[in-house]
């Protein structure tokens, strides 16, 4: 089981794609809670170079709600991760895929929730 979604956004810069994805990310209801420049954290931390990564932590804060009020110890796995990777030919973007990351929570009604956020990030994603 896949557990991104992944879109090559071509002749793109890291800067470019991470405006295009949180525009579309907007589009659909999701706000940024978290921001993670992976790539100065390492070369801060332990003075490694890296290409550009980037880590955007996605919240839809209704389908958050509703996830919590079904499962209230699912806060554990949000928010969901979209990564920008500089790769040789632009910006890979990969959102988490929400029903693979929840798989091991038995409850259907979460998996219903978290089929339609990986609807809604697929949609961000295509649409960046």
């Amino acid at each position: 089981m896949a557990y991104t979604h992944d879109r090559l956004l071509a002749d793109t810069g890291i800067d470019e794609a991470e405006a295009r994805v949180r525009a579309a990310l907007t589009a659909r209801g999701f706000g940024i809670l978290t921001e993670i420049d992976v790539k100065a954290t390492m070369k801060q931390k332990i003075d490694k170079d890296m290409d550009g990564y980037r880590i955007l932590g996605a919240c839809n804060p209704k389908m958050a709600w509703e996830a919590i009020g079904i499962e209230p110890r699912i806060g554990a796995m949000l928010p969901c991760n979209v990564i920008l990777r500089s790769v040789e030919d632009g910006t890979e973007v990969s959102a988490v895929d929400p029903v693979a990351s929840m798989a091991a929570v038995d409850n259907t009604k979460l998996h219903a929730v978290a089929g339609q956020v990986r609807d809604m990030l697929v949609q961000a994603v295509d649409a960046a």
